[in-house]
């Protein structure tokens, strides 16, 4: 559908767990981030629904003045002190955006299955992202909801019961991520401290290989890091926190390979593509979508729990052509490339939207107060 005379206006809803951008950790943060400035850069009118603090190109639409994973009281304060809870803030948040629905030609909805419930109240039609399961508890939300137009991130992360629009990979903006053809003599993992991104493997794989190694990410399991990594650290194996995106890019250039030795389905995984930016190749297990997003030029894809062949691999990552893994990312996973694809999408479905209205879309209606509270 081309629009008269305007530009498509988008309502782009992001989680409020983190900033946007991030300043650290925030996946899913970063994946609107990349889209919400590129889809300005390419002409469409953007309003991003996000913590106050976000930093954007965009109008700016916000309800939480900071990320709920960012304050130093987990209980948070609302305006007369009172602590509130994570489900009413994201309440409020999303009650700011369908209470505005009629100002958009789309939604976009990267915050998980809750803003499904309220999408057949407005007229304005719905594209959300699915980032990935957090379990099976969450599927009857997205079964229940057959009228809105799912986008998967890999073709791996697709689940059997739901039918999907498109599969359109995470983007990065390129001229933030530093190709480097030389790399280091150290390995890094980047990922969160828990037993499904397998950080320990990590550190057995290193150490087999002599080589030190620099692990950064969110501790997510405390039992796990207590046992299973605070105990090696030292100097051949040290623990850096969570890093910003300006380190992120010194600490995955300056490696020899990125270690991601996974013991779950990766629904994607930024990581990966940011170190084959850098050039770093990446030292696998072929879980979920790492065939798809490594492929044969990104690095090395072996079978789970496979140790051995993760020693080999690093080994062989002396004489991989880093070249190869950045030319990867430049083909496939830049956030230009991703936003033509979701305005792709957008304009399909209003297409879809027209076809069975039989004429032009009616102009969306807005929940009232009482839609939005009840």
């Amino acid at each position: 559908m081309t629009l008269p005379g305007r530009p498509l206006r988008v309502a782009m809803l992001a989680p409020i767990a983190w900033r946007v951008p991030p300043r650290h950790y925030g996946p899913w943060e970063r994946v609107v981030s990349l889209l919400t400035e590129e889809l300005v850069r390419q002409g469409a009118q953007v309003t991003l629904f996000a913590t106050a603090d976000s930093l954007t190109a965009a109008a700016l639409s916000a309800t939480a003045p900071h990320g709920y994973e960012e304050r130093p009281d987990a209980s948070g304060a609302g305006p007369d002190g009172a602590a509130l809870d994570v489900k009413v803030e994201e309440a409020l948040h999303l009650g700011s955006l369908f209470r505005q629905a009629g100002q958009f030609d789309v939604i976009h909805n990267h915050a998980d299955f809750l803003p499904l419930s309220y999408a057949a109240l407005v007229g304005t039609p719905m594209l959300t992202t699915i980032h990935g399961f957090s379990g099976p508890g969450i599927l009857p939300a997205y079964r229940a909801a057959p009228g809105n137009t799912f986008v998967s991130i890999s073709d791996s992360d697709r689940h059997p019961d739901l039918t999907y629009a498109a599969t359109i990979h995470h983007g990065l903006d390129l001229s933030e991520l530093t190709f480097n053809p030389r790399g280091g003599p150290h390995l890094i993992f980047f990922g969160r401290m828990h037993p499904d991104k397998g950080a320990a493997d990590a550190i057995r794989i290193a150490r087999a290989t002599g080589r030190r190694l620099l692990l950064a990410g969110i501790i997510q399991d405390h039992a796990y890091f207590e046992r299973e990594v605070r105990p090696h650290l030292g100097a051949d194996v040290q623990y850096l926190g969570s890093v910003g995106p300006a380190e992120r890019d010194r600490l995955l250039g300056g490696a020899l390979a990125l270690l991601h030795p996974i013991h779950f389905d990766e629904p994607f995984g930024l990581s990966m593509t940011e170190a084959m930016a850098c050039g770093t190749p990446v030292i696998a297990y072929r879980r979920g979508s790492v065939p798809e997003v490594v492929g044969a030029d990104g690095g090395y894809v072996i079978p789970e729990g496979n140790e051995a062949a993760a020693v080999r691999a690093v080994h062989a990552a002396v004489t991989f052509d880093r070249s190869g893994a950045r030319a990867r990312v430049e083909r496939l996973f830049t956030a230009r490339r991703m936003a033509r694809q979701y305005l792709r999408e957008y304009h399909h479905l209003l297409d879809r939207l027209a076809d069975t209205q039989g004429s032009r879309p009616a102009a969306p209606r807005q929940l009232t107060r009482s839609q939005v509270t009840s």
